[in-house]
């Protein structure tokens, strides 16, 4: 995305026509690649929404009155899309004679909020009270579930629950409503409902706003302000995708500005090995970043109605920034990250006029021949040293 949405920005300059209206412009309902249509396709939406949040019609105005002699302010957007995967899953449900539910699968929440949210998969399902469900997970003893990645996690295993707990009324219904002392426990596996190839593509997607300021003495970016807009399907708790989708933008500030995997040229071994040296961006690093959702419920993705909500966070956001950068300085850069070194790099140091008599600025080598000044140590090699 970091390519296609630069290269987006660029064909918007050469044409003379806004980055968003670009974007708006070559909206399509139908997958250039596979000739689906798209199972649902709010892109336009996210565009627009983040566009009227963002003051982005103002963009060379809030350019022009933030900037100043000590640094450039740029703002930049990119489109964002990541596609939808479901694997087979299993899951087990047991209902007991008071009225409580009990959701196994051997899925693992590694941070993401699943347990809460399948919970509130589970109670949707069997229409009754959160408070009457209990989701146990990360047991390998329980009904096999698919890995936790690919934002794969809730569509997969909120499909086997969903199933499990519609098996489940019908058994209870069956029974003529009444629940045995021992309970009722039904499984369910979703294998065979995902095994037929699928009719429609189906992504996520979402637009990413960034302001950065480039100090011009350092050429250090910084990102002040960060707005992520995004089409993720129904929200089943807003604060669990909230928080994926902030924590993947600052993932993709992290890509932007700070991580770079550095090789030993010699050796051939990764000098950046371990955190000390591998620089990752955190929420200090964005001082204003935010994450909101469109209204949309796509049921081909899954039965709830929901999309994966993980990478969607990252993968429009260093584009966003890249092309503010560009909006900041007029240069346009292909490589990332963007450090203050790349920038000198494709900007040339910086050069601060200072009174007359004073010293070089810092970065700016004194004409051929200077002496140095007095008391200043003499250069390796020169005659003065001994």
């Amino acid at each position: 995305m970091f390519a296609l949405e630069s290269a987006m920005d660029e064909l918007a300059e050469a044409c003379a026509i806004d980055p968003v209206e670009l974007r708006l412009r070559n909206d399509t309902p139908v997958d250039p690649h596979s000739g689906r249509p798209f199972s649902s396709r709010n892109l336009a939406a996210c565009l627009r929404l983040g566009a009227e949040r963002f003051g982005w019609a103002e963009r060379d105005r809030l350019r022009a009155r933030r900037g100043d002699r000590h640094r450039l302010v740029g703002l930049g957007v990119a489109a964002s899309t990541f596609p939808q995967y479901r694997f087979p899953s299993r899951a087990t449900v047991h209902a007991d004679p008071h009225g409580r539910y009990v959701v196994r699968i051997a899925a693992a929440d590694v941070g993401t909020g699943a347990r809460t949210v399948l919970a509130q998969i589970a109670a949707d399902a069997l229409r009754v009270p959160a408070d009457r469900v209990t989701a146990e997970l990360g047991d390998s003893a329980y009904p096999s579930a698919s890995w936790a990645g690919r934002s794969s996690g809730t569509t997969s295993w909120g499909t086997a629950v969903v199933r499990a707990c519609e098996a489940l009324r019908a058994e209870i219904g069956r029974r003529g409503g009444e629940v045995p002392p021992g309970g009722v426990e039904v499984s369910w596996d979703t294998s065979d409902e995902l095994a037929p190839p699928r009719a429609c593509s189906q992504h996520a997607f979402g637009a990413q706003f960034a302001e950065v300021t480039v100090d011009r003495a350092t050429r250090e970016v910084r990102v002040p302000r960060l707005l992520g807009v995004f089409a993720v399907g129904r929200v089943i708790n807003p604060a669990t995708v909230r928080s994926q989708l902030v924590g993947g933008m600052v993932m993709g500030v992290s890509m932007a500005l700070c991580e770079e995997g550095v090789l030993d040229p010699a050796h051939g071994h990764f000098l950046t090995r371990d955190l000390a040296a591998y620089r990752v961006a955190t929420y200090a690093d964005v001082p204003r970043v935010d994450a909101v959702c469109v209204e949309e419920e796509d049921f081909h993705t899954s039965p709830m109605g929901a999309k994966g909500a993980g990478e969607i966070g990252i993968v429009g956001t260093a584009a966003a920034i890249a092309n503010a950068v560009h909006h900041a300085t007029g240069h346009r850069f292909r490589e990332l990250p963007l450090t203050p070194q790349r920038l000198v790099e494709v900007m040339g140091p910086s050069v601060r006029p200072g009174p007359p008599g004073a010293p070089p600025a810092c970065g700016t080598p004194p004409p051929c021949g200077t002496p140095p000044p007095s008391g200043a140590l003499p250069r390796p090699g020169s005659p003065e040293q001994p």
